[in-house]
Parts: structure tokens; C-alpha cells; sequence
């Protein structure tokens, strides 16, 4: 805990001054290395959970938890940062009241929370997190909803990540990956969810019409991952075209484009893989 003057209340309004000049100055701090408003903003529990698909939620009763844990709020994301130091001096009088309670070690009720994953997100009690980091507390005591998501939660640390999660969710909506595809499927850039929704459903049609059988999403999703993007990938491999920085799932995307741009052909052979690979095709009428 800070220093002591003595005085509860001098010590709530030095908490007060010296939370707002670290705001401010981390906010500083941000803009001159370039970082994005996100770093320093609280993260919104709307964003995060329409990112990762919302299954449902239950009551977990009353829990002590890590502060630090706490990355972002439900309401009041613009009122306090990434820390939950408060943004402005709208609420000082409220804030310095609950840091004279805490500072005489008068009862302080439990905040409300959700946990998503590993993070959780203030309901109620914002003011009472504020406080406590000024106070360099490491637990608190919070009432615990835990909301499932279709999505795992890691590595929603940016709304650049959450955009990631966000087309990700929609991929799989589309296309129900499972187990091995489901973590092999992956990319870096959002819009190529996108692409790989519709090559999959592409090759999907293509095979349906060959076959004269209907096709479920699930057995799409697993057809494609065995038939098509398993075979292709390890030919890329083999033919020595994937970039040093490219995951599999980015260099099947980059060489399935050259190829039709390059060959207009849907098959795949080596033959195929070394005209992609030497950049040179044969176009057909």
C-alpha cells in the first residue's frame, strides 16, 4: 500500500491525483510509440463475446480473484484503462470515498463479474477495482458469472485479435472444423477466413455435382480436410513453395489462387504444383 499521511482523506485525494497522472502519462507513453488506443483502453465484454461466439453462462458464486485478471468492463470501458485507472475526474468524489473505506479497512462488498477464459469483465464495482490497484491490492473478492464461448478465449489481449476471432467464428459457422483440421485451419489475416469458407464450400459443390450425392456441412468439413487441403499441403511442402513466414493454411490459399489464376484448372498433381511454382501455366481456351 502507498505511504500514510495519517489522514484517510488526504491519502484518498493523493490515490486520486497519482492514479489520473499515470493514466495520463501511460496515455502519453502510447502515442509516442505509435501503440494503438486499444493497448491502453479497457477491453468490452460486447466486443470480446460477439467475437468469440456466446454458448451460454452460469453462476459461479462468490470467488477471491487476481486483479490483474480483470482486463476489462460491460458498461464503462471509456471511464477507466486497461489498468482501470479512472480517464477523467467525473467521479472523483465517489472514488475518493471508497479509498478512505478501504484505507480504514472498512467492509468493502464484492464486485460482480463475468469470466470469460482466464479474463474477467466488471458488471458492477469498477470503482472498487480502481481503487485497489492504487492500493497495490492482488486479490479481490467478486460474485463470478463464467459465459461459455464457441470459440476459446486466448489472445484477445487487441481488437485486432478480436476481428481475427470474429471472422474465425464465422468460418467455422460455415465450415465445422473438428479436432486436428479445426487447430490446422488457421490463419493470421481475417478476410482469409473468409476465403477459406468459400473455397471449401466451392470444392464442396464440385463434389456434390460429380457425385450426385447431397453433402452435410460436417462431412464437407472433414471431406475437404482429408481429400483436399491434407494432400495439397503436403505436396506444397514437397514442391518447396511455401514462404518462410507462411503458415500451411496461408500457402494453400496463395498457391490455390495461382493455380486457377495461372492454369484455370481445379486438380492437383506435381506436375501442377511446378508450373504454380515456376509462376508459368498453361491457360485454357
Amino acid at each position: 500500500m502507498p505511504r500514510e499521511s495519517g489522514s484517510p482523506r488526504v491519502d484518498a485525494e493523493s490515490d486520486f491525483l497519482r492514479a489520473r497522472r499515470q493514466q495520463v502519462l501511460s496515455g502519453l507513453a502510447a502515442r509516442v510509440r505509435g501503440a494503438t488506443d486499444d493497448v491502453v483502453q479497457s477491453m468490452s465484454f460486447d466486443e470480446v463475446v460477439a467475437a468469440l461466439g456466446r454458448r451460454g453462462e452460469h453462476y459461479a458464486g462468490t470467488r477471491v480473484i487476481p486483479l490483474d485478471a480483470i482486463v476489462g468492463s460491460v458498461d464503462k470501458v471509456k471511464d477507466f484503462d486497461r489498468r482501470f485507472r479512472p480517464t477523467s475526474t467525473r467521479s472523483r468524489e465517489r472514488w475518493e470515498r471508497l479509498a478512505r473505506a478501504s484505507r480504514k479497512g472498512e467492509e468493502i462488498p464484492p464486485i460482480e463479474v463475468y469470466q470469460v477464459g482466464d479474463y474477467y469483465f466488471v458488471r458492477d464495482g469498477h470503482h472498487r477495482v480502481s481503487v485497489a490497484h492504487s492500493l497495490d491490492v492482488k486479490l479481490i473478492e467478486a460474485k463470478v458469472t463464467v459465459v461459455e464461448t464457441l470459440l476459446t478465449p486466448v489472445g484477445v489481449g487487441a481488437r485486432a485479435e478480436l476481428e481475427l476471432k470474429h471472422w474465425r467464428r464465422l468460418m467455422l459457422e460455415r465450415v465445422p472444423f473438428t479436432g486436428e483440421a479445426r487447430a490446422a485451419v488457421a490463419v493470421d489475416h481475417p478476410v482469409q477466413y473468409g476465403e477459406i469458407a468459400e473455397n471449401v464450400e466451392a470444392w464442396a459443390a464440385r463434389r456434390m455435382h460429380a457425385e450426385g450425392e447431397y453433402m452435410d456441412k460436417g462431412t464437407m468439413a472433414r471431406r475437404w480436410y482429408e481429400e483436399e487441403y491434407c494432400p495439397v499441403v503436403e505436396l506444397i511442402e514437397e514442391a518447396g513453395v511455401r514462404g518462410s513466414t507462411e503458415r500451411p493454411t496461408e500457402a494453400y490459399l496463395r498457391v490455390a489462387c495461382e493455380r486457377y489464376t495461372l492454369i484455370r484448372d481445379h486438380d492437383w498433381s506435381a506436375e501442377i504444383m511446378e508450373q504454380v511454382g515456376k509462376g508459368k501455366g498453361r491457360r485454357r481456351p
